[in-house]
């Protein structure tokens, strides 16, 4: 049964607004007499600005506050970038809805160079990324890759305050914030793969609220949640509660119901980096995890584990 009223839960910053506006949008377009109001919440990851993500925590950091105001009621429903959620949804809450992905690249955005292979030796390149520092610097050992935290128009910001020659940033991020124009270049995929769900936006509610998960039903998109379901059981596979040197990213191939998978693990600096693909059927959300965890243990038993551990991640 459809409900009359919807409480959506957000982050405050620029970009989750545009997100959670996005949705609210949808919803009214496809239910106008639905009474929306929107809450805006402040999680851990907003207020701890001055340190890399990896070192305050996994990626929980931008969801725990969220969850806990669904948990109790407060929300019926929270829209998050797909990639800031751990692979793993607290008990009594799921993931309803993934909306049809944005670009998923990353983008080089620089005020000095059109391109990252412009880039002079030694650079100053800016990121909070594990994932973007390993594959970077395992192209480029050179470069000066720093931390860089805040929302988009703060890193935008920075770029020139801290003297950065460039930074990288999440394509869909800059494109939903009409800041295209700041792309110098997105990086191919051979040189750096994306996160989990990068370009994805999630929207999550409570598990026995059955009249919000239908009205949510029209916002799914289910090529994109099968791709996403592929990597984020990769993800689970290489102990997803931590941000590490991983990117991965699942395409439909040639052949029906048929999903492409390819993923990079690598050290912190860059020095050693595993790279493989695997094709196979995922007609659902649960063959598509199970071809995530397959290329997973491949990479792995590659040597993927030991560069883990040499991080501090038993696998």
């Amino acid at each position: 049964m459809n409900k009359d009223k919807l409480v959506v839960g957000t982050r405050s910053s620029q970009l989750a607004l545009w997100q959670a506006d996005f949705v609210i949008g949808e919803l009214q377009k496809h239910y106008p007499r639905l009474e929306i109001e929107k809450k805006l919440m402040t999680t851990k990851g907003d207020k701890i600005l001055n340190a890399p993500l990896a070192k305050i925590g996994g990626k929980g950091l931008f969801t725990k506050e969220l969850e806990e105001a669904m948990l109790s009621g407060e929300i019926d429903i929270a829209v998050h970038s797909l990639k800031d959620m751990p692979v793993a949804v607290p008990e009594g809450l799921v993931i309803t809805a993934v909306t049809r992905r944005a670009d998923p690249g990353d983008a080089f955005v620089s005020t000095r160079y059109s391109s990252f292979e412009e880039l002079p030796p030694g650079a100053k390149v800016g990121t909070s990324s594990l994932r973007r520092r390993a594959q970077i610097l395992h192209r480029r050992p050179d470069l000066q890759i720093e931390d860089l935290r805040g929302n988009v128009n703060t890193r935008l910001r920075k770029l020139d305050e801290e003297n950065f020659d460039g930074i990288i940033l999440a394509c869909a991020g800059l494109k939903r914030l009409g800041l295209e124009d700041k792309i110098r270049q997105v990086l191919p995929l051979e040189l750096c793969l994306p996160a989990v769900g990068q370009g994805a936006l999630a929207i999550e509610a409570r598990t026995d609220d059955a009249g919000t998960r239908a009205m949510l039903e029209f916002l799914h998109d289910r090529t994109t949640r099968i791709c996403t379901e592929t990597e984020r059981g990769f993800l689970t596979a290489v102990e997803g509660g931590c941000q590490v040197p991983v990117g991965v990213y699942a395409v439909p191939a040639a052949g029906d119901g048929i999903i492409r998978v390819e993923a990079v693990i690598a050290s912190l600096d860059g020095s050693v980096l595993l790279r493989r693909s695997l094709e196979a059927a995922a007609a659902d959300a649960g063959s598509a995890r199970v071809l995530g965890e397959r290329l997973a243990e491949s990479l792995l038993n590659m040597g993927g584990r030991e560069i883990l551990q040499s991080i501090g991640i038993d696998v």
